[in-house]
């Protein structure tokens, strides 16, 4: 069953002459229960899909075309009334930096009874139990002695779980989560996706993952959307596109991977940068850091269609299919 159907979502961002296009009708699909990764390197568009997801643009930024159905009601008609009454409830997100979402004036126990006497009608000694069993399910040692303390008297990777635990209050249909390990030390970082992991499918909870990270994605997700310029550009099952890409630039995200170089040799990199909002170029937008460009890739931009066993925006995907299939014969 369908939890999420988005259909030609555009997002533009008012300037002082007219506008630019941070996201160009993209449209995907979420089953109920379903793990989705969004990644692109920075400026694709990940985060912004994310805040349109839950309507949390602020201006100058704002959703000009498109339909964003959670359980069949158009968020983006909604009111913000509307809105407040399933973001956190039935809608939450994860941000990047743990010390963002807490308020560092209060306690962690304040911060999660408020949370869940906002939406329910609870005592406070019935909020504080159930914050008491959240933090347990996260793995928070001492939990009652948690409710008292600070934002900034616990670790980065204690506070990161708590944010986590804030998002699975109310039991959630939908989480978003986007960079959830930036902020975080490696040794950290692996630990709290685990743990993302292992509460999503335990509660049977969708998650929409927004990283560049392939190798992430790769072990959370069953499904993949790859963002450039915002645009999707391939989009399929995860281990579909980890393993046969088809979009050069899916390529060459998982070219420039540690684990695909040798020790002691540079590593890959794609050449160029990504374009800025203003000045996003014709035709497909990838196309001057294409290798494979030919002049109709600089005029004519590419639809999606099926490719293999995914969707892809590229002109010449057949061509280089078969590129591919020949060094493999050789």
């Amino acid at each position: 069953m369908t939890l999420l159907s988005v259909r030609d979502l555009t997002v533009k961002f008012a300037t002082r002459d007219s506008s630019v296009t941070a996201l160009n009708r993209i449209s995907f699909d979420l089953a109920k229960g379903e793990r989705l990764g969004i990644v692109g390197e920075s400026g694709a568009g990940k985060s912004i899909t994310g805040f349109s997801l839950m309507n949390l643009l602020s201006r100058p930024g704002f959703i000009d075309n498109g339909t964003i159905l959670f359980q069949g009601d158009d968020i983006v008609k909604m009111s913000e009334s509307q809105m407040r009454s399933i973001r956190g409830n039935q809608m939450a997100m994860i941000f990047q930096d743990p010390m963002v979402t807490l308020n560092p004036v209060l306690t962690i126990g304040q911060q999660m009874v408020e949370t869940l006497r906002a939406h329910r009608k609870l005592s406070q000694k019935e909020a504080e139990q159930i914050a008491i069993v959240k933090l347990r399910e996260v793995y928070i040692p001492s939990p009652e002695d948690r409710l008292g303390q600070y934002p900034h008297e616990l670790s980065g990777g204690m506070r990161q779980r708590i944010v986590i635990a804030i998002a699975l209050l109310l039991d959630p249909q939908l989480i978003i989560a986007d960079e959830p390990t930036t902020a975080l030390d490696v040794t950290i970082q692996a630990d709290i996706m685990e743990l993302l992991l292992e509460l999503c499918q335990s509660n049977k909870v969708g998650l929409i993952l927004i990283t560049h990270d392939l190798g992430v994605v790769s072990q959370m997700t069953e499904r993949t959307l790859v963002m450039y310029a915002g645009k999707i550009i391939e989009a399929g099952r995860t281990r579909e596109i980890i393993n046969d890409p088809q979009h050069p630039y899916t390529q060459g995200l998982i070219n420039a991977l540690p684990q695909q170089t040798q020790p002691g040799n540079p590593l890959k990199q794609i050449p160029g940068n990504m374009p800025s909002l203003a000045a996003i170029p014709n035709g497909c937008a990838f196309n001057p850091r294409c290798e494979y460009a030919l002049d109709h890739c600089r005029t004519t931009a590419p639809e999606i269609v099926q490719y293999a066993h995914v969707e892809v925006a590229c002109h010449e995907v057949s061509r280089l299919h078969s590129d591919k299939s020949e060094e493999r014969s050789a």
